[in-house]
């Protein structure tokens, strides 16, 4: 219905709720905390009790009335059942009272307790240290007087002295009791002020003892609970929340307040203003306008995906040009560039033509698909998600519901990514509201074409309009591969020619706003050891409408994985190292929320960040992949190790070893990891289930959570295991003595690639010398001796504590945590940054492409879809040469020297 789609009327303040809508008890949105006592700590930043100040009374009405996405109203998650947090509320006598009365009675303080008693005691002393941390929590939100504490055991006697009760004589009794009692007195309250500062952990096994890391493996995987994931996912897809919307800014402000349940040490969030498009009421348009009597126009808009219908998203392309532009029809297939070559070798010029093609197949970037087809020249892109790649066999007839319908679209972004990731006006800078921006015109990440999605439906009408025009499509010969499963389009596809074919309108205006508030929402488990150093956990929440898996899945799993690291931290757990979650807006644009954060904080991030692991997609269906940098192959195959698919006898290990040989895949630019991995070189990991058997429903209204309840994972089985294998992960790198990260394991998959390089360069040149590569070779040998004699030091270590009886010496712990800030500082190593007199070029980075600086790893400047572009400097320069972009081989020496350069660089860094 016309009247239930989003116009996006969007002005520079934000579309968010007023302060009353989004702080009142009958809000569907509304927190159980208010505002002001979110942000009393002034260490913790929030939503909750963010300054909305433009965005109250009737300025927000004018807005709604206006036309600006309102997400429609739900009905809370119910999750009472966990709401014992005590956050926000005070402690009564009573509570004071049973609380005295528990710890009397747990042996809390008993050193001998046995080891096996700690499961036994779990539930009980996990009630007690909840109801504990609440009183404490309350406690020290008070400002209490700050006590001048005597200076010497004198005055201390006599500090004490002075403010015992006066006492007849008769009655006093002697020093001796006097001296126990102030000595009992100085114990309770110095034992109060430890837990209280949180020196001393409650441990599993007594007061103070250490925390068994297969204890905590064991409550972890044990305490995950499906239906609180399937209830995180209802909300998460009850309304739509394309990124800088209302609806995103609403979902941030739920996300943050089931942080604050998790127990975390510190809530913040920070906000960036960006360029962002939205479609206009009545602005798109596709129709056959010649001739006349094959007249028609494209619905473009979804039916309504729910029963009764909720305000749904309109169909559009994130960052595609506005335009209003005519031409006959062609059809180009996949849109990749080597389809354009066929249709030219055929005869048949593209240039001013309106083209049709299909998503996935050999091009599955859609942005690449918008350039191929704006460097031949074409006038406009209609784009359609062919039921062939979305789970539709002929012959076999599907449940309904279980392949993309038949008026599904396939929203997206068509940002050039290889080229820039984040805002586009600002590359390299966070977009801060007074942030200098570069123009949209030329602009290397923006199409000049105008792109519109329509659904399979549609495109079988244009389909049909070609019936009998241009060449004639067959499975064999030029055109092989290039029928779909579009059923109905007659006895033959056909390709259209430019004299022949019918004309085609396609209108696309769009609103543009260059500085559209986004909000990033963060929260903490702060290390014990190392606090500086952190393990980052994200996931994107903005979406192009309901989005139960991408990325809803993702977001309802992290949401479980942070409960269950509070519930551990309510037993008196703390990691040794930092655990930061992020929760990323405007992921579907350009990866921007997670780019202009890294921006913003990037000296930080390249000294203390250790790692990035991204779930967004969590789940669409049982089959595991994941992709990242090498150094995680050690940790990741511990952890599959110790799990088993659900449906199958074996391990993930066995799994993942049959399916992807046990490698991790190549990164690429679609993913929040990419400014992690890219700009601040910070080791990343992508990771989630996947399954084409089920069909998809990707970026449409229908990625609902009934569709991914019924046919996707039933039963919630494959999130479970995903929150469990997430969480494994996460203790791996966090509370490991020394992080299970193998340099080894990245110098070795460097030399396969270095081989690979070479052969590679075969394929794109015959006059090249061989050894230009000799520096390259050198390096990468040099890395390798290097990394193992880095490894030696782990089982030196390992020999001296555990052959002395698990005591580390205050030496040994120096050490270790300095080598385990080398194994977090060596992907930063491999940064194109100026040190010392090491690259002392003015510019780094990929040449035009500056904000790339990972000399291992980066996006390929010809194809944003390749991933597996290892040595971009390198590969650049040779595509160049290869091209006839220049003339000799002297850039590509360059690049390699200074890739050999960097790679020394990290390698010495690792034993010095």
């Amino acid at each position: 219905m016309a009247d239930e789609k989003h116009t996006y009327q969007i002005r520079e303040e934000p579309p968010i709720p007023s302060y009353e809508e989004a702080t009142s008890s009958s809000s569907p949105y509304s927190s159980r905390l208010g505002p002001q006592e979110a942000s009393d700590d002034a260490e913790r930043q929030t939503l909750l009790g963010h300054d909305l100040s433009g965005s109250s009374g009737t300025q927000s009405n004018s807005r709604r009335r206006n036309g600006y996405y309102h997400p429609p109203s739900v009905q809370s998650v119910d999750d009472e059942d966990d709401d014992d947090s005590g956050l926000g509320s005070p402690v009564d006598a009573d509570e004071e009272a049973a609380l005295r009365e528990t710890m009397e009675e747990m042996d809390i303080l008993d050193p001998e307790a046995a080891e096996d008693g700690r499961a036994r005691r779990n539930r009980s002393r996990g009630r007690f240290s909840k109801r504990f941390y609440s009183i404490t929590n309350s406690l020290s939100s008070f400002h209490l007087p700050r006590i001048k504490w005597p200076s010497s055991p004198n005055h201390l006697f006599t500090w004490i002295k002075a403010r015992m009760p006066t006492i007849p004589e008769e009655y006093r009794p002697g020093w001796a009791v006097i001296a126990r009692l102030c000595g009992l007195i100085l114990i309770v309250v110095l034992v109060y002020l430890l837990v209280v500062s949180e020196v001393v952990p409650m441990g599993g096994g007594g007061f103070g003892a250490p925390f068994n890391p297969e204890w905590v493996r064991q409550f972890a995987l044990q305490n995950v609970e499906g239906y609180r994931i399937q209830n995180n996912l209802q909300y998460v897809t009850s309304y739509d929340h394309v990124g800088g919307t209302e609806g995103s800014y609403v979902l941030g402000r739920y996300i943050e307040e089931k942080f604050m349940e998790a127990h975390m040490d510190t809530y913040t969030h920070d906000e960036y203003f960006v360029y962002l498009n939205y479609p206009k009421a009545g602005g798109r348009r596709v129709a056959i306008v010649e001739p006349k009597e094959k007249a028609w126009e494209a619905r473009l808009e979804e039916e309504d995906a729910y029963d009764p219908p909720r305000a749904q998203t309109q169909t559009f392309h994130g960052y595609s040009a506005s335009g209003n532009v005519t031409g006959p029809l062609i059809y180009v297939n996949y849109g990749h560039k080597k389809d354009f070559k066929t249709l030219w070798d055929s005869g048949i010029d593209v240039q001013g033509a309106v083209v049709l093609m299909r998503y996935y197949g050999s091009q599955p970037d859609r942005a690449m698909k918008v350039k191929a087809a704006q460097d031949a020249g074409v006038a406009g892109v209609i784009m359609y998600s062919d039921p062939a790649e979305d789970g539709f066999k002929k012959g076999k007839v599907w449940p309904d519901g279980q392949w993309r319908p038949l008026d599904s679209v396939q929203r997206g972004s068509v940002a050039f990514s290889n080229m820039i990731i984040g805002d586009v006006l600002t590359p390299g800078q966070p977009s801060t509201k007074d942030q200098k921006r570069t123009s949209k015109n030329k602009n290397p990440a923006l199409p000049t074409i105008p792109s519109i999605p329509v659904s399979w439906s549609d495109a079988q009408k244009l389909l049909q309009s070609l019936n009998g025009i241009g060449e004639k499509i067959s499975t064999d010969g030029n055109f092989e591969h290039w029928i779909g499963g579009v059923p109905d389009v007659g006895e033959s596809w056909w390709s259209g020619h430019p004299e022949k074919s019918p004309k085609v309108n396609l209108q696309n205006e769009q609103e543009e706003v260059d500085k559209q508030r986004i909000t990033n929402v963060f929260g903490s488990f702060l290390g014990s050891e190392d606090k500086a150093k952190k393990i980052i956990i994200g996931n994107h929440r903005d979406s192009w409408c309901f989005g139960a898996a991408d990325p809803g899945s993702g977001t309802a799993v992290m949401l479980e994985v942070a409960r269950v690291l509070g519930e551990l931290r309510m037993q008196g757990w703390r990691p040794l190292r930092t655990i930061e979650f992020a929760s990323w807006d405007a992921e579907e644009y350009n990866m921007i929320g997670s780019t202009e954060h890294v921006e913003a904080n990037v000296e930080e991030l390249r000294v203390n960040a250790i790692a990035y692991l991204n779930v967004g997609a969590g789940v669409t269906g049982d089959k595991l992949w994941a992709n990242g940098s090498p150094i995680f192959k050690h940790a990741l195959n511990r952890v599959l190790d110790r799990m088993s698919d659900p449906h199958q006898n074996v391990t993930l290990l066995e799994l993942w070893k049959k399916d992807h040989g046990g490698e991790l895949g190549g990164l690429g630019v679609d993913g929040d990891y990419a400014a992690f991995q890219a700009i601040a070189g910070c080791s990343s990991l992508d990771f989630g289930f996947s399954g084409p058997e089920h069909g998809d429903m990707a970026h449409s209204c229908y990625e609902t959570f009934e569709w991914m309840s019924k046919y996707i994972d039933p039963g919630f089985v494959y999130h479970t295991l995903l929150t469990q294998m997430w969480l494994l992960i996460i203790l791996e790198l966090a509370q490991e003595s020394i992080m299970p990260l193998k340099v080894e394991n990245y110098a070795t998959r460097l030399q396969e690639e270095g081989q690979k390089l070479i052969e590679w360069t075969e394929t794109k040149a015959s006059d090249y010398d061989i050894g230009m590569f000799q520096p390259l070779v050198d390096a990468l040998a040099n890395v390798g001796g290097k990394a193992q004699e880095f490894a030696q030091w782990e089982a030196t270590w390992y020999n001296q504590v555990y052959g002395t009886g698990g005591f580390e010496t205050q030496g040994l712990i120096v050490q270790r945590v300095a080598h385990n800030a080398k194994i977090a500082g060596f992907e930063s190593d491999l940064l194109d940054l100026q040190r010392g007199n090491i690259n002392g070029e003015e510019e780094h980075g990929l040449p035009g492409r500056t904000q790339f600086k990972h000399v291992v790893f980066g996006p390929s400047a010809f194809d944003a879809s390749e991933r597996n572009y290892v040595f971009p400097f390198i590969r650049d320069a040779i595509e160049q040469k290869a091209l006839g972009k220049t003339k000799d081989w002297k850039l590509a020496e360059k690049q390699i020297k200074k890739t050999a350069d960097i790679l020394n660089n990290a390698a010495e860094r690792l034993i010095h």
